[in-house]
């Protein structure tokens, strides 16, 4: 009995947020060591159905180690296309092959880099866009998990005879 009390008073402690929001009175005229008792079952109860803790939210994305290279990984492909580039748009022109080696060269780097630049915006762009869905998902999943519980929590409550609001 006093573990079930200390268990109560710590689940209580830990929950308070969420069970701030439910309003929950005896029904059959329970009394109040009898409602801690209910409410530290049904909490472990609804913490096994749902699989959420309400004391131990989720991990976040903000929490992880933020994902890494996007920008250099999208700087390589930049810099392969542009180098791609330079070679097929100087193969258009017959010039091209007259001129000095060095020239040819720096034209090549010249669009490499230019292609590169670009291609670290983009790929920055995209790893930004994996975060902030995956931050989405990370969320959603979490709510979902806290919905489940309160459900759960609550039916458990009112199947031992409180109302619950």
């Amino acid at each position: 009995m006093k573990t079930l009390v200390f268990f109560a008073l710590i689940l209580a402690a830990a929950g308070v947020a969420w069970a701030q929001q439910m309003v929950i009175t005896p029904a059959k005229g329970q009394s109040a060591a009898q409602m801690e008792q209910d409410k530290a079952e049904c909490q472990s109860i609804a913490q096994q159905t749902s699989g959420y803790n309400p004391s131990q939210p989720p991990t976040t994305a903000a929490n992880a180690p933020p994902s890494r290279g996007g920008r250099a990984r999208g700087a390589a492909v930049g810099a392969m296309a542009g180098a791609a580039k330079a070679e097929v748009n100087a193969n258009q022109y017959p010039a091209y092959g007259h001129v000095n080696e060095d020239v040819q060269q720096q034209y090549r780097q010249n669009q490499a880099k230019s292609s590169a630049a670009a291609g670290a915006v983009v790929g920055g762009a995209q790893q930004r866009r994996q975060r902030r869905q995956q931050n989405a998902q990370q969320t959603s999943q979490a709510s979902a998990g806290a919905d489940s519980f309160a459900q759960a929590y609550k039916s458990c409550l009112m199947g031992r005879g409180y109302s619950v609001q």
